[in-house]
């Protein structure tokens, strides 16, 4: 592994590490979501102080669901790096420009391909 990928390599392990906390630090915000709403009788639903904690719950565990496709994505890319096929499209083969890279580490096809979907 060249001196280029090794700091790629370091980059994402980075990245996945930040995002490991944060996936962490979302369950146990959502476990303590959880407990307090099952020792509450508050009837949530109509609480005119704001969002309700059913509201609360769903968007922690739609931000909990992207920290886990990002880690699953960051895994693929450090795959990737240590198959060599890193920065290439999986849909045309042709380079994956550096910006486009510097802006999604673990994006896996190009800008051209990406477009299309």
């Amino acid at each position: 592994m060249d001196r280029v990928s090794r700091t790629i390599r370091q980059d994402l392990l980075r990245l996945r590490e930040q995002t490991e906390a944060q996936a962490t630090a979302l369950e146990g915000d959502l476990r303590s979501l959880f407990e307090a709403s099952r020792s509450s009788n508050a009837d949530d639903e109509h609480d005119p102080e704001g969002a309700t904690i059913a509201f609360e719950r769903a968007q922690l565990t739609a931000v909990l669901d992207a920290a886990r496709r990002r880690l699953a994505e960051l895994d693929v890319a450090l795959r990737r790096i240590d198959e060599g096929s890193y920065g290439i499209c999986e849909r045309c083969s042709r380079p994956i420009p550096a910006e486009r890279l510097v802006a999604r580490p673990s994006a896996r096809t190009c800008v051209a391909c990406a477009s299309r979907r």
